[in-house]
């Protein structure tokens, strides 16, 4: 297989196209997951990706969020193809159940997008006794990708895509205290969360890789996202003038929710992007047009990426293992523990 791209080349720019987040290429007959489509920048994931002609599923719990989203995309979009699948990242029984319930022979993508911030303690807890951040943000992504590999191994090309943050850049796990239990503080826990979707990200295509699969994981982070900057979509988001114009000057640093998006779709659709890559906002990784970003220094931490992942399987009761993997799309299929 070539090897991809190097972290700071621009493949799209690299082959004399010029990546074009309005116009994106026709993704017609392929399927896309996105978990927590159904409102804030996954809902604009699911917008953006809808315009391509794809199937679009919107994981998430609640139905009647999920079919408010589903109108306004189909309002918005012609002919979009859009539904909804129940899924509970914090709950693990459900996980399998909803892989069942997509109903499909092969997944082109799928956008690990959900996830939980709490901004005031006390701490939380899932009925298994993980705390709840780091359970619903990565050990809920972790155990559903267990489940979806036969799908993706089945689509030559699949992207695994998954969401981390700004905020674990200056963070570090401490792989004895994955849970908070010692040292709770919501931001910091939210934060380190993020930074294990994002381990978890690079070690999932190093692992992929090193099998000769033709699926990629790739990692991306959507920079600094307000709500106040976010056009409206009624009746679940919606943005008065007052609230534009007074947090108008703020759009040069951060930017709305729909830009926020930008990285994940050119994730799941640019082919010159290679796996174990990220992609982040242009500008100081706050804000602007995707781009590929070079990897933090600690992501590229295989010991604790390894770490993390052998204790991800036991907290999950899962064996994320590839016994055999192929390319050769319906034919391939990943053997999973």
């Amino acid at each position: 297989m070539p090897a991809p791209p190097a972290a700071s080349e621009e493949p799209s720019t690299a082959r004399g196209l010029q990546w074009d987040v309005h116009r994106l290429p026709r993704a017609d007959g392929k399927n896309f997951l996105v978990t927590g489509g159904n409102a804030g920048i996954g809902y604009f994931v699911a917008e953006q990706l809808a315009g391509t002609g794809a199937t679009v599923v919107l994981g998430s719990r609640g139905r009647a969020k999920a079919e408010n989203a589903i109108t306004s995309i189909t309002s918005r979009v012609p002919g979009a193809k859009v539904k909804h699948l129940p899924l509970d990242l914090a709950d693990p029984a459900s996980l399998k159940a909803a892989t069942h319930a997509l109903g499909l022979d092969r997944l082109d993508a799928v956008v690990h997008n959900a996830g939980v911030a709490l901004d005031s303690p006390p701490r939380r807890e899932t009925t298994n006794g993980h705390e709840l951040m780091f359970a619903t943000n990565h050990l809920g992504h972790f155990a559903l990708t267990h489940h979806l590999l036969p799908l993706l191994t089945a689509a030559p090309g699949s992207r695994i895509v998954t969401t981390g943050s700004f905020a674990a850049k200056s963070e570090r796990l401490d792989l004895d205290d994955l849970h908070s239990t010692r040292d709770y503080r919501p931001k910091r826990t939210y934060a380190r969360s993020k930074l294990a979707q994002m381990l978890f990200a690079v070690e999932l295509d190093r692992r992929l890789r090193a099998v000769g699969s033709t699926t990629l994981s790739v990692v991306v982070h959507p920079g600094g996202a307000l709500d106040s900057l976010t056009p409206s979509r009624p009746p679940f988001h919606v943005r008065t003038a007052g609230e534009r114009l007074r947090h108008l000057p703020l759009g040069l640093l951060v930017q709305g929710k729909d830009s926020a998006a930008w990285s994940a779709v050119r994730a799941v659709l640019d082919p010159g992007i290679g796996g174990g890559q990220m992609v982040s906002p242009r500008t100081f990784g706050l804000r602007g047009t995707p781009r590929i970003e070079p990897l933090w220094t600690h992501l590229a931490d295989t010991t604790t990426a390894a770490r993390l992942w052998a204790a991800s399987c036991e907290l999950t009761g899962t064996d994320l293992t590839f016994a055999a993997v192929t390319g050769a799309g319906g034919a391939g299929r990943s053997a999973t523990g």
